[in-house]
């Protein structure tokens, strides 16, 4: 039985890059940015199955170190870049629970993965009540598709997608809480034979001790449109497989040591899911934000 049998599960964009976007609709001002260097894991021995049930597999982690950026390059565009500079990808020994004998032995693969950069542009004008913008992310196939003994490592799916998201808030803040709610819905176009999606999604964020702690909690969803090849007919493991599904939710605390840099953990996880991991996701980060 090849490692793909075992661990025929995958995670998804959104568990790593939504816990490291800062998201919504909200351009940054021209010459301000904001930038992270981030840690994120998960490790899991069970997954989802496509009909939504839980199944184990061999122990499997990902490990991402990032850079986040947003830079604006006027009021109104901003552009932004989500860099895994360093992925490392591995299973453990898969071992007999009879005998314990080593069955077959664990691997790894160390590289970059696969990058994101895109443009948001705010469809409303700076200062609008309800603000909308429109974003156009490219995903870059610049990870490993095919490590190790059997080609099933990878810290990237070899496809190039192209998403096209709306993004809508409001802020609520008043003079001692700063309050915000978000929401966002996008097609994503794949190739290689991937199926497109539908991704959709929320947040909302409370600052609190005068916007230097801020709280959010995250909804993300993805829907396959299952217009590409069957799972089981594209060689993928670890967090990129074909027409998975899923409901995640996530909770991120970001505190302000000074004015402009400050610290960040995460957790996300899944309510519901086809062909994922059933573990959560953790990060830790570093920001810097050019008020």
């Amino acid at each position: 039985m090849t490692l793909s049998k075992y661990i025929f599960i995958s995670l998804i964009f959104s568990f790593t890059v939504s816990s490291i976007h800062a998201g919504g609709p909200w351009p940054k001002p021209k010459g301000k940015g904001y930038f992270k260097l981030n840690e994120w894991w998960l490790i899991a021995d069970k997954h989802y199955t496509d009909a939504g049930l839980i199944d184990p597999n061999v122990t499997a982690g990902i490990f991402n170190t990032s850079l986040y950026a947003e830079y604006g390059f006027t009021d109104r565009l901003t552009g932004v870049l989500y860099f895994p500079f360093f992925s490392r990808s591995y299973f453990n020994n898969l071992v007999s629970a009879t005998t314990g004998e080593v069955i077959k032995a664990g691997e790894a693969i160390n590289s970059i993965g696969d990058t994101d950069i895109s443009l948001k542009y705010a469809l409303t004008k700076p200062g609008s009540g309800l603000p909308v913008s429109a974003t156009l992310l490219l995903g870059l196939p610049l990870g490993e598709n095919a490590g190790g003994s059997e080609q099933a490592l990878q810290t990237g799916d070899g496809e190039f997608n192209q998403l096209l998201q709306i993004d809508a808030g409001k802020s609520f803040g008043t003079d001692k809480i700063g309050l915000y709610a978000s929401v966002y819905t996008g097609i994503n176009n794949r190739t290689n034979d991937f199926s497109d999606e539908i991704r959709y999604g929320g947040e909302i964020g409370i600052g609190l001790a005068a916007s230097k702690l801020w709280l959010i909690g995250r909804i993300n969803g993805v829907e396959s449109l299952r217009n590409g090849k069957l799972a089981s007919e594209i060689v993928t493991s670890s967090i990129f497989a074909n027409n998975a599904e899923y409901t995640s939710y996530g909770i991120e605390a970001n505190l302000y040591v000074t004015d402009k840099l400050g610290l960040s953990v995460g957790y996300a996880s899944a309510f519901r899911g086809e062909i994922i991991y059933a573990s959560p996701s953790y990060s830790v980060g570093v920001f810097y934000d050019m008020k």
